[in-house]
């Protein structure tokens, strides 16, 4: 049973928007404060431990144009892992190893879960990553927080149906003043078993 993991560069005001520095208004925001060697660790083991992508199509299309050019381990892994893109538009993806996901995306995320063994990491794909919370889907959320409040670009947080309980399990400052939380999903004492296997 595969569980989902979502993973974002978020600043304190909730922005996740273009971290690395896509057209916007602070590019490269995620980088103004040093992560150090130990964040930069982790971050790799992050991914090197995903069995497979989850991605909304712009940050897919971003990772498509962007890994295959590389080499290394990391690279590597990207490039043969199984992808699979989220989109009811794509028809022809490029990057191997890619499956499009346009059906109904409760169903699909469901048997994914069901098929995969281990975690299927969610890195950015802002609106990919809202509707995966608002459908209770998420089973575990990683956020790098740099010290800044940007006061401006899309925030992680939507409205979602209900509320949801979750476990810190892991918080770490990093190199200068960044802040890794890992939080798992835990069941509430309303919710039945049933409620959580979607």
């Amino acid at each position: 049973m595969g569980k989902i993991v979502l993973t974002e560069f978020i600043s304190i005001d909730g922005v996740v928007e273009a971290p690395g520095g896509e057209d916007f208004k602070y590019p490269n925001w995620t980088f103004e404060f040093d992560r150090g060697p130990d964040g930069e660790r982790y971050k790799e083991a992050e991914s090197l431990q995903a069995a497979a992508l989850l991605l909304g199509r712009r940050t897919y299309e971003g990772f498509a144009a962007a890994w295959p050019q590389y080499e290394g381990e990391l690279a590597d892994k990207y490039n043969t892992m199984p992808k699979y893109v989220v989109s009811r538009t794509l028809t022809d993806p490029k990057w191997a190893g890619t499956t499009v996901l346009s059906g109904d995306l409760a169903q699909d995320v469901t048997r994914l879960k069901q098929e995969i063994d281990g975690e299927i990491s969610v890195a950015g794909s802002i609106q990919l990553a809202q509707s995966l919370l608002a459908l209770d889907l998420i089973d575990e959320i990683h956020l790098m927080a740099s010290p800044l409040i940007l006061g401006h670009g899309r925030r992680l947080w939507a409205q979602t149906p209900d509320k949801t309980a979750w476990t810190l399990s892991e918080a770490t400052v990093y190199g200068d003043s960044t802040l890794l939380t890992i939080y798992q999903r835990r069941t509430m004492p309303t919710e039945t078993s049933g409620e959580r296997s979607r």
